[in-house]
């Protein structure tokens, strides 16, 4: 599925009906967000979080990698792997376990490094830069 948007706040607002219909019926899953840099990523995993309910500001974890929110069950991950070189760093982060825990939403920046250890099923949301404020966000379940 294609989306359009022309602002910060069209981004947002995606992330967050995203949240409410997909993912508060699953309870957990696993989000693969993929696109170069200010492409709306992040800006999307604060709608998702707020669609989730969580009040807390939500930052990049870009320096830390992990941030973890509690849910009414289970808890929201935001992972960032802008960072990391390889899958050998990430195996030592301790995500595999976080994605293999069915009550945890997973939402990973930069997902095109984890390889072979990303789960199968999950959703693939593909962020591309069309202009300043304008993006092409394509959301595709696996």
């Amino acid at each position: 599925m294609d989306n359009i948007t022309n602002s910060f706040e069209e981004t947002r607002k995606l992330g967050e009906e995203f949240a409410r219909s997909h993912l508060a019926r699953l309870k957990y899953g696993v989000i693969a967000l993929y696109g170069d840099l200010g492409s709306g990523k992040t800006t999307f995993v604060q709608g998702l979080a707020k669609g989730l309910g969580i009040k807390r500001r939500i930052i990049s974890p870009t320096f830390i990698i992990v941030r973890n929110y509690k849910l009414e069950v289970g808890s929201f991950y935001h992972i960032d792997l802008y960072r990391i070189q390889n899958e050998k760093d990430i195996e030592s982060l301790g995500i595999e376990e976080i994605i293999k825990n069915p009550e945890n939403i997973v939402a990973i920046e930069w997902a095109e490094k984890m390889g072979n250890l990303l789960p199968k099923k999950r959703w693939n949301i593909k962020f591309e830069y069309l202009d300043e404020d304008k993006r092409r966000i394509t959301i595709v379940s696996s």
